[in-house]
């Protein structure tokens, strides 16, 4: 279901309480004000770089200079409120500044009055941090990162003046697989470096764009290296079963394969000529580093 058609059945049930969890905070406040105007609710958005706006306003800008302060936004939202109409107050990251008892106190309070009042506060965060205070009140909601048409879009409004540029078939399957999820930020990105490298969409450029950020959480690496089939001896039947199975285009989604055997039969190596041979990433996750250096250690950080 898309992030509106959850954000409209949520507010005419009247939960003022609304977590959109999202990576893409500008895309998502995008769509919301989109349709906000095609249900003529009144919204205004706030947060700390910016202060209090009002989208669709002929100069577009700050309402209120004092209104970087959280609390100042959050007591402006009972002037948005119309009879018998709806109005939104979207809060970017809220969750920094929800460690004041103060600013605990007052969403509280206008999540309660908002049943009355018609109004409501749409937080968009990258994560879910809702003091215990007020987490019965909200919601959580999820945006989706870009389907695979929505990558699709994206990749042919950029080769818009290069037709050929753009894979077709098969290829296109591959770059399409390679951009999942990317963020729209992420995958304009990758499909713009692709470009500029190569004069055309290539997996290469995105998986290396990936690789960075599995450096980020130094649990998961990308294997770089040049293993194929045939410098593997053995494993005949499993070859073939999983060329197949992973061959792009086919409508049922492979779900996965589990080698089980002791140290030295090939499997990590398998795993290695497999992502190579159907040109799909392989993931190498270190168990070493999940595990403390000290007893308990790794307990605690579950």
């Amino acid at each position: 279901m898309k992030l509106t058609d959850q954000l409209t059945d949520y507010i005419n049930a009247a939960f003022t309480g609304i977590w959109i969890q999202t990576s893409e905070q500008d895309e998502a406040e995008r769509e919301i004000v989109q349709h906000a105007r095609q249900q003529r609710w009144k919204l205004a958005v706030w947060d700390l770089a910016n202060g209090l706006r009002l989208p669709g306003n002929p100069d577009g800008q700050r309402q209120d200079s004092s209104a970087a302060d959280p609390l100042a936004a959050l007591r402006s939202l009972p002037a948005l409120a119309e009879r018998n109409g709806t109005a939104l107050l979207v809060l970017h990251n809220f969750h920094r500044v929800l460690n004041n008892p103060e600013v605990i106190q007052t969403t509280f309070a206008q999540l309660v009055a908002g049943k009355q009042q018609r109004t409501f506060l749409v937080v968009l965060s990258p994560t879910v941090q809702i003091p215990l205070e007020l987490e019965k009140l909200f919601v959580v909601l999820e945006h989706s990162l870009p389907d695979r048409e929505q990558l699709e879009r994206i990749a042919r409004e950029l080769t818009a003046d290069s037709a050929e540029d753009l894979p077709q078939g098969d290829n296109l399957q591959r770059v399409l697989d390679a951009a999942a999820g990317l963020t729209r930020y992420e995958a304009e990105g990758a499909f713009a470096l692709s470009l500029t490298r190569q004069n055309a969409l290539r997996p290469e450029c995105i998986w290396e764009l990936k690789a960075q950020t599995l450096r980020k959480n130094n649990l998961l690496t990308l294997h770089r290296g040049g293993e194929r089939f045939d410098s593997l001896g053995g494993l005949a039947n499993l070859k073939d079963f999983c060329g197949r199975a992973l061959r792009p285009g086919k409508p049922v989604k492979p779900r996965g394969v589990l080698l089980l055997g002791v140290p030295g039969t090939g499997k990590s190596c398998f795993a290695r000529a497999l992502g190579n041979e159907t040109g799909r990433p392989t993931l190498l996750l270190d168990l070493g580093s999940l595990m403390g250096s000290l007893v308990g250690q790794t307990e605690c950080a579950v």
